[in-house]
């Protein structure tokens, strides 16, 4: 009499087994090989490809001016209006140049765009470090369909764990509860697997690397 065995029976004898044939490690230096090759490009260019990549947008600027110069253009490209930054940081920098912005929630539904710093920019995928201890808080990084980054070029690093070690020597062991990594436009292919930028945040992200900020 041919014996009845359940799919899951049969899965389950073959794991059995599995475990019971000794095999050789086929990776037994796993734990001392480097994760990535070693990076041999300035960690601009790096940045800047992988953020590319992602369908975000970099932009170098030397000082505060030659910022100034690339944020009008692109509220003039977009016909941008309703442009809120709620760091004092850049609101300073902003009203030095007399460009126009909102420092309060006033009208918050109909914002386009929203200007924050962030903790970090890693170069090796091209991502934006944000924490809940910067002034713009969660909503100005997610509600607007436009934003912008604003980062020293002392923000950008390597890997993830350089990134930590930022946080770590600005925050000591208070730590930020809320710690985020964005990478690129918000997107999603869940709906008949077509790609949509913007579909749970932002659909563009504009990162300034700004090398001097006076």
């Amino acid at each position: 009499m041919k014996e009845n065995i359940t799919p899951k029976e049969l899965m389950l004898k073959k794991i059995r087994k599995a475990l019971l044939e000794k095999r050789d490690n086929p990776y037994p230096n796993l734990e001392e090989n480097p994760l990535y090759k070693p990076n041999t490009e300035e960690l601009e260019i790096l940045f800047a490809e992988q953020l590319t990549a992602v369908s975000g947008n970099f932009v170098f600027c030397e000082n505060g001016v030659d910022f100034i110069e690339n944020i009008l253009e692109l509220a003039e490209r977009f016909n941008w209006r309703k442009i809120y930054c709620w760091e004092p940081e850049l609101q300073a920098l902003l009203k030095h140049y007399e460009f126009p912005f909102y420092e309060t929630d006033k009208d918050f539904e109909l914002a386009e765009v929203g200007i924050t710093l962030c903790e970090a920019l890693v170069a090796r995928n091209g991502s934006v470090m944000l924490s809940n201890q910067q002034a713009a808080g969660r909503r100005l990084s997610i509600f607007p369909h436009h934003h912008i980054v604003i980062a020293r070029t002392g923000q950008l690093v390597l890997d993830l764990k350089d990134a930590f070690k930022l946080l770590k020597d600005k925050y000591g062991t208070q730590i930020p509860s809320m710690v985020s990594n964005v990478t690129g436009p918000s997107r999603t292919a869940d709906i008949e697997k077509t790609l949509v930028l913007g579909a749970h945040g932002p659909k563009e992200l504009f990162v300034f690397l700004i090398d001097d900020f006076s």
